[in-house]
């Protein structure tokens, strides 16, 4: 067995008992690796920026392309929302109540409903996007007035250099906020993305349905 395989092989054991999607972080690989997990059973590949994730899904054969779903999980500028609408199964990282709006526009623009994430910034790092707790549930009403987008759920990306304490924290918070969105604004969300290479196992025990992995698949 090719180290690819041995990899995926081990996750799989390691997350079985959570059933979580996996998303193979593609960024830093071509579309040879793409076609490599695709053929161990892979269908879920993220991609942190457009032009680069949509050059490579171009040169993907036509059967991974039309049985795989592509995932955007960078950081999204406004002024590019509008080349990925429509290109992605889902956008992972919907930051603010002005980009949902756009995506929304776009969607409906194109005819299509879009699947989103709301990316929540619980550990309020100035450096990195997202809603804050507070803004996120006084900006709800207005999310889900709009109908280009479906939300699906949240994401977070934790700080790295954090205890697993923390990390626990962290996680069981966004799972916390989940929950409370549901209840107070009768909204049914399905998803929550969180964890990576170096966290995946705590996200996954505080309720990560989605877990964002490169490094350690590919490494």
């Amino acid at each position: 067995m090719d180290k690819v395989a041995e990899n995926y092989e081990k996750i799989k054991t390691q997350i079985a008992p959570y059933k979580p999607k996996i998303v193979a972080v593609t960024k830093y690989f071509d579309e040879s690796q793409i076609i490599k997990y695709y053929g161990l059973g892979m269908r879920d590949f993220g991609e942190n920026r457009a032009k680069d994730a949509l050059d490579k899904i171009q040169k993907l054969p036509e059967t991974i392309k039309e049985n795989s779903r592509f995932h955007f999980i960078g950081h999204l500028q406004s002024n590019k929302a509008k080349t990925v609408v429509g290109k992605f199964y889902l956008i992972h990282s919907v930051d603010s109540l002005k980009l949902a709006k756009i995506i929304s526009d776009e969607a409906l623009k194109q005819g299509i409903i879009q699947n989103v994430l709301l990316q929540v910034n619980n550990a309020k790092e100035e450096q990195k996007s997202g809603f804050f707790p507070e803004h996120l549930k006084s900006e709800m009403p207005e999310l889900i007035k709009l109908q280009g987008i479906k939300i699906l759920g949240l994401m977070n990306i934790a700080p790295i250099n954090i205890s697993e304490k923390e990390l626990h924290k962290l996680f069981g918070n966004i799972k916390q906020i989940y929950d409370e969105l549901q209840s107070e604004y009768g909204v049914e969300l399905k998803e929550i993305s969180m964890g990576m290479s170096n966290d995946f196992k705590i996200a996954l025990e505080e309720g990560a349905t989605i877990i964002r992995l490169g490094r350690i698949l590919f490494e």
